[in-house]
């Protein structure tokens, strides 16, 4: 009946306008009890036809969305004015196109499926008519057709709604809003929407508004520690929520946040603690617990303690906010063995906003009572640090450092002073402390050191610290500052050429006196009062060719008590200077230098060893030379040739011996052994030396070579004394990186030429000449071959 109503409604809207538009193109209005619920169209697509007559006439069009159409069904019918016999009308636009909508020869227009609202609510064609000879009479003319809603949708929760509200709030506080929404039509009612909450036990403490869908409280009592979270049931229904509609629900969860409505209070009314008395101070003793039913971020309790206490405990809030009893203050069994007092707690008046709900019940006041535990503890020093003076340079008692045994048993107390190397000693039974040895300012002005305190028989220990400063006094000679010095040959009588300062290692303050020790002809000193002095030319001249140089005795005295005075010889340079007295030449003059001590020990310990390296040296050298003289003893070596190049010698033996001089002991009989030894001749080896400058010599006779080598092997079997004949050059380095080592025979035994190689016969012809050669004597003489 509603939807009747409203299409009732909207055609008599539609025929009004479509009534005027009429009378403004010139058509002749149509009664709306003729024409029922119309809305003429009639709009211009191109401009420059609204010059032109039109002569369609026709309603707005309507269809229900969801109609089936099994066969296309009519809807309307397009019209014109203008008497045509014959007629063909044709529909152009979305919805045309596609065939949902067609004409027929009679303008009557035709819907052939069902049409859903949510997808399109309406449709734009353009009509045409033509005449039989397809001759366009009426031009295009936009027409709407619109798809009337019916109630197909149901109501829609988007998301999930939570809320909060604070305990204790006013009624009518919003907590949440929730919203759904509707496919349908929202201007008609199949959109319109009415929110509900259901029935719960939960109604009682809320409400919804039914058209914002806002849920407020309906009570000012709600309480956290009673319930702490809620939920309730929202419908949603269309159709203005008539009990034809359709209907959606949802749960929305509302939490209730805390806030101060409760009051601290005291778990126990008496609190029982033991503490130790050696208790560190700013550490917790015990905790007083607390209840408060509100969160911890609204638990803010305030505690009061009596101001007689106060001094010696404290309570702060733990991170529970619970009470910690806190050590303001040592504790001393043997001075006070417990504590009573009250304690009081009271809740931030200014974050209270109601009273409180347990006003009535909480624990407000509780005892504490404290019972201070004995301890043995280590003995105590009377002060927490010691500072004495003592003046250098002497032996004195210094002061004493006392410590007591702070239990009731009073034990006795041991003095000790743990660094080994401390100038400071101390009594061990009284405390005293005395200087071992006489302290000096200079090399250390103050002295710290640990005394510790031991009781007996426990062994508990303290340790104390002890400042020893040493006083100052007047125990070093000043020493002379004063740059270098110079005197130039024309400078006249009271001629400044110099300022003396002086230094003094003491701390006490100095008043330094100058004078000369020994009378100077030529200078003098003026001593200014003022710790500075000049040096002045009593008389000249002076002359670059005079071989003496000048010194003058400076004595400084620092006028302290006693009074320390030193001597310095100070040399005085002579040069000739220009006329603005710079000097331009200058004769060096003899400067008194002086050594320390370590200076000189240093170049002491590096001249020594200067002296070892050398000492040692020489020995090698000498130690060298003695080995070759022995080695030249022990008989000569005939052998002693050049080196041969490469390892092995073999081919290019012919390289470093000139074998060609053989040749000459052909002809003169060289080669042969005399027996006259008193005409000794030069060894063969000696003369085999490669000429320096190439020539032709005649071939070596090959019968004094074998006569050599014969005589050669005979010596060497027969010598047992005898150094063996190779040389030391060629194999005393050969192979010396190998297992092999040296394959020199020189330093081999010689003990193997008393073997007997006679046995070599029994091996076979091959070795017979081997035998021969080592298994009998040779004869005395050679033979020639």
């Amino acid at each position: 009946m509603m939807a009747w109503l409203q299409l009732w409604t909207t055609g008599l809207m539609a025929l009004s306008v479509s009534l005027a538009a009429a009378e403004r193109s010139g058509f002749p209005a149509v009664g709306a009890e003729e024409r029922g619920p119309v809305d003429i169209v009639k709009k211009e697509t191109h401009p420059v036809l609204l010059r032109q007559k039109r002569e369609w006439i026709w309603n707005s069009f309507y269809v229900e969305e969801e109609k089936p159409a099994p066969v296309p069904y009519k809807i309307g019918q397009l019209k014109s004015s203008q008497q045509v016999e014959v007629k063909r009308f044709k529909i152009e636009g979305k919805g045309a196109d596609t065939g949902i909508f067609t004409v027929d020869q009679k303008g009557d227009l035709y819907v052939t499926s069902a049409l859903d609202r949510e997808e399109q609510d309406s449709y734009h064609l353009v009509a045409k008519m033509y005449d039989g000879n397809n001759k366009l009479i009426e031009d295009s003319g936009d027409f709407i057709i619109h798809v009337t809603d019916i109630n197909d949708n149901m109501p829609v929760f988007p998301r999930k709604y939570n809320g909060s509200i604070m305990e204790r709030s006013t009624i009518g506080t919003k907590v949440v809003e929730v919203r759904a929404t509707d496919a349908d039509n929202p201007t008609t009612a199949n959109g319109e929407l009415r929110y509900s909450l259901s029935q719960s036990k939960d109604l009682s403490a809320f409400e919804i508004d039914s058209i914002t869908g806002v849920i407020s409280s309906k009570i000012n009592t709600l309480d956290r520690e009673t319930k702490s979270q809620y939920v309730v049931v929202v419908r949603a229904q269309d159709m203005r929520g008539m009990a034809s509609g359709s209907t959606a629900t949802t749960s929305v969860t509302i939490t209730i946040t805390d806030t101060n409505d409760n009051m601290a209070s005291f778990t126990r009314r008496t609190y029982e603690l033991q503490v130790p008395e050696d208790h560190k101070l700013s550490d917790k003793m015990g905790t007083l617990e607390l209840e408060d039913r509100d969160q911890i971020q609204n638990k803010e309790p305030i505690f009061a303690i009596p101001s007689e206490h106060g001094k010696m405990f404290s309570l702060e809030l733990s991170p529970s906010k619970d009470g910690n009893l806190m050590l303001k203050q040592a504790l001393d069994y043997e001075t006070t063995d417990s504590y009573t007092f009250t304690v009081q707690v009271r809740e931030n008046l200014r974050n209270l906003r109601f009273p409180a709900d347990n006003v009535n019940s909480a624990v407000t006041t509780a005892q504490v009572n404290i019972k201070v535990l004995d301890v043995d503890e280590p003995p105590v020093f009377s002060e927490p640090m010691y500072t004495f003076s003592v003046v250098e340079e002497r032996s004195a008692n210094i002061g004493i450092v006392t410590a007591r045994d702070p239990d009731k048993a009073k034990k006795t107390i041991r003095y000790s002073i743990l660094d080994k190397d401390c100038p400071i000693g101390i009594n061990p039974l009284t405390g005293q402390l005395s200087t071992l040895r006489t302290l000096d300012r200079e090399l250390e002005a103050t002295h710290m050191f640990q005394v510790m305190a031991q009781e007996e028989p426990s062994g508990l220990e303290s340790f104390v610290k002890v400042n020893i400063i040493v006083l100052d006094i007047n125990d070093n000679a000043p020493e002379l500052s004063v740059d270098e010095i110079f005197v130039c040959e024309n400078d006249v009588t009271n001629t400044v050429i110099g300022t003396l300062r002086a230094t003094d290692k003491d701390d006490q303050p100095a008043s330094f006196s100058f004078g000369l020790q020994s009378e100077s002809s030529n200078f003098s000193i003026q001593d200014h009062g003022n710790n500075t002095a000049d040096i002045l030319v009593k008389q000249g001249p002076f002359s670059l060719d005079d071989p003496r140089d000048y010194n003058v005795d400076v004595g400084v005295s620092d006028g302290g008590r006693p009074a320390q005075t030193s001597i310095t010889t100070l040399a005085i340079k002579l040069c000739r200077c220009d006329a603005r007295r710079i000097p331009t030449q200058c004769k060096a003059s003899a400067r008194t230098m002086s050594v320390s001590v370590h200076a000189l020990i240093a170049i002491l310990l590096c001249i020594l060893t200067i002296l070892v390296i050398v000492i040692l040296f020489v020995m090698r050298k000498r130690y060298r030379k003695d080995s070759l003289a022995n080695m030249k003893n022990s008989g000569e070596i005939h052998e002693q040739l050049v080196t041969y190049d490469e390892e092995g010698g073999g081919e290019m033996d012919t390289n470093g011996y000139d074998v060609s001089i053989l040749s000459s002991a052909c002809h003169d009989g060289s080669l042969l052994r005399h027996s006259d030894r008193l005409h000794p001749h030069p060894s063969l080896y000696a003369m085999v030396q490669k000429q320096q400058a190439p020539h032709h010599h005649p071939a070596a006779c090959k019968g004094d070579m074998a006569a050599m080598i014969e005589s050669k092997k005979d010596e060497a079997d027969h010598d047992r004394d005898g150094v063996p004949y190779d040389t030391l050059h060629i194999y005393g380095y050969e192979g010396a990186e190998s297992l092999a080592e040296s394959l020199s025979s020189l330093g081999s035994s010689s003990t193997g030429s008393n073997l007997d190689y006679d046995f070599l016969n029994d091996w076979g012809p091959r070795f017979r000449t081997l035998a021969e050669l080592y298994g009998v004597d040779a004869p005395d003489f050679y033979h020639q071959y």
